[in-house]
């Protein structure tokens, strides 16, 4: 049989209560709101636009600077700067739907209640096609421990979360833990529909000449291709631990570090820092995955999902 033509591959991504046109999302956090991308590509070409991380109220972030470069990627300290949930609903979501973007909305809190109320005031925006929880912050009634790496706080804000919505729930499971194992099967019990992994990982530059730190939060977010191999291993590790859908993210910078993801059992990806070097890229990738796919006879993404041999050679 001849090989189709990278037009005729099925690229649908099946995501348990979740498809999407293509396996390709926008990192949250790289990618704005969506419009500040529309000069560089269609929004509505991508798997889905997941949205800066939303709270409750506008939050204006960290003091600068608080973006430094790596030799494999970079550092952030954002600090989780965004508009607020009534300034997205009122001002960024009509464009988003104009534009014919597929949006999943990302949010935080740091408190259980504030997860919740977060999560069900999103739930009222006319268009959103899932939510995707940040669960890497610090719990302030916790003595600030991070809801992502203790399970039981993890069960707790899910399981509170999902009694808000009846959109499909993300989770996005932090990497600062020794075993994601253990978080991943908490945020699973607790009513997560879907994970995706990795967040950034902690760390830090030093500016030499000045004897100071890089950013002026200290410490940030490390990203880009540093981490794809950290990232590899523990959407594995989860993909063992769990039955339901994962999203696969961390250094992914063109379709064959996609493509690995997904050939581990990642139903989809998110592409994060690369945007800020080629904001095409999303584009790019879709069309590579395909490509790819349709050279080596396979018609449709569900083909090559979970197709990694553990076994060696």
């Amino acid at each position: 049989m001849p090989s189709p033509c990278s037009a005729d591959v099925d690229l649908t991504a099946r995501l348990g209560p979740l498809t999407l046109a293509n396996p390709v999302i926008a990192a949250s956090g790289t990618f704005g709101y969506g419009h500040e991308f529309e000069p560089y590509l269609n929004l509505a070409g991508l798997g889905a636009v997941a949205v800066k991380g939303l709270s409750l109220d506008p939050r204006p972030g960290n003091p600068v600077p608080r973006i430094v470069e790596t030799r494999a990627g970079m550092l952030n300290a954002i600090g989780l700067q965004n508009v607020g949930v009534d300034a997205f609903e009122r001002d960024k979501m009509p464009r988003l739907r104009e534009a014919g973007a597929t949006v999943i909305a990302n949010f935080f809190g740091n408190t259980v209640d504030a997860y919740a109320e977060c999560a069900r005031r999103l739930s009222r925006i006319e268009g959103l096609a899932a939510l995707e929880m940040n669960i890497s912050c610090p719990n302030v009634k916790a003595g600030g421990i991070a809801f992502g790496t203790e399970p039981d706080l993890t069960r707790q804000v899910v399981a509170a979360v999902r009694r808000t919505t009846d959109l499909p729930l993300i989770v996005k499971l932090s990497p600062n833990v020794t075993d994601i194992r253990p978080l991943a099967r908490a945020a699973v019990d607790g009513g997560a529909d879907l994970l995706s992994l990795i967040n950034t990982i902690t760390g830090m530059a030093v500016d030499l000449d000045r004897r100071r730190p890089a950013l002026a939060n200290l410490t940030g977010g490390l990203s880009g291709p540093a981490i794809k191999p950290v990232a590899l291993r523990f959407v594995w590790e989860a993909l063992q631990a769990v039955d339901v859908p994962v999203i696969g993210l961390g250094g992914i910078w063109d379709a064959r570090d996609a493509l690995e993801f997904l050939c581990l059992g990642a139903r989809a990806v998110q592409i994060g820092t690369v945007n800020f070097v080629r904001p095409a890229a999303g584009r790019e990738l879709v069309d590579g995955i395909a490509a790819y796919l349709a050279g080596r006879g396979v018609e449709t993404l569900d083909a090559f999902v979970g197709t990694f041999r553990p076994e060696y050679p």
